[in-house]
């Protein structure tokens, strides 16, 4: 693996190998990685000839209280994992080659920002949606890789990538987890050992409203329930919001119908860390029927 930390010289190579016939794909990530990248890199190499990983902890999309400066980084652990997990080139750029003197543009992606994370981070998708499309433009990518996880923020991607008609086949891939359940997150190495230990509780409250769901449960507010019922058992969370919603739209209607597909999501403090996780649900049309 080799690391590129030019914009220029990260396209002249992509343009070469889609000369040969290549097919790339490109796993965006702010490094830090854990077993949740690696498992995108590992898809990635299913897809595509030539795989890139991208490095770059992108400041547009931190406010001014959150935690930037903060954020962990480990370069040297960062390419050893993305080379062992079969990344071919590390896209490594600093800010000032990302955001040079005079860089003045920003992309607003509307509709499916406008709630949940939205309006709990008001500048956040706008720096999400800009900085993936320069880094989609920068690695010319056949095929992109995210994360289920970040689940609002994939319908956001799915959406610029249509409206904006980049040539780009987006691939979403599971939530990996701890084996408590914990989604695995690089701002878990916030947590306190004692907050760790009651963390995956938001995995319980997925489950506890999936298996209301699977029992004929349509009623939102009563699924809703189901998860807040647990998470506030442990008196440390601290809810930011907590939602069932429909996966495609986020619209939240009273009940939902029979097959639809709904996305149950959920942000919480637990200390000073901020939390997030979901899972989707497909609302049975009988009771014999999964909803997984």
């Amino acid at each position: 693996m080799i690391a590129i930390n030019k914009i220029a010289e990260m396209q002249l190579f992509s343009y070469q190998q889609k000369v040969d016939g290549k097919k790339i794909a490109v796993v965006p990530t702010m490094g830090y990685l854990h077993e949740g990248h690696i498992s995108l890199i590992k898809e990635a190499k299913k897809h595509a000839d030539i795989v890139i990983t991208t490095l770059f902890v992108n400041p547009t999309q931190f406010a001014p209280n959150e935690d930037l400066e903060k954020y962990p980084r480990d370069y040297q652990s960062d390419f050893k994992k993305a080379e062992e997990a079969g990344a071919d080139i590390l896209f490594c750029p600093d800010e000032l080659e990302m955001y040079p003197i005079g860089y003045n543009s920003t992309i607003l992606v509307r509709g499916v920002t406008d709630k949940f994370e939205g309006v709990k981070r008001p500048t956040h998708f706008s720096g999400v949606a800009t900085i993936v499309a320069k880094l989609l433009n920068a690695t010319l990518a056949n095929i992109t890789i995210f994360g289920q996880k970040d689940f609002q923020q994939t319908l956001l991607i799915k959406r610029l990538v249509k409206d904006l008609n980049f040539p780009v086949e987006i691939i979403i891939a599971p939530t990996i987890r701890e084996s408590d359940g914990l989604a695995m997150s690089s701002r878990n190495t916030y947590l306190s050992k004692e907050s760790r230990a009651i963390a995956s509780s938001l995995f319980h409250a997925l489950e506890e409203a999936k298996v209301a769901i699977g029992k004929g449960e349509r009623q939102r507010k009563i699924i809703n329930s189901i998860m807040i019922k647990t998470i506030r058992a442990k008196q440390q969370f601290q809810i930011d919001y907590v939602a069932a919603a429909d996966a495609e739209t986020l619209d939240e209607p009273d009940e939902f119908l029979a097959g639809d597909k709904i996305v149950l999501l959920l942000a919480v403090y637990l200390g000073k860390t901020r939390l997030i996780d979901n899972a989707v649900v497909k609302i049975p049309s009988s009771l014999n029927e999964s909803n997984f």
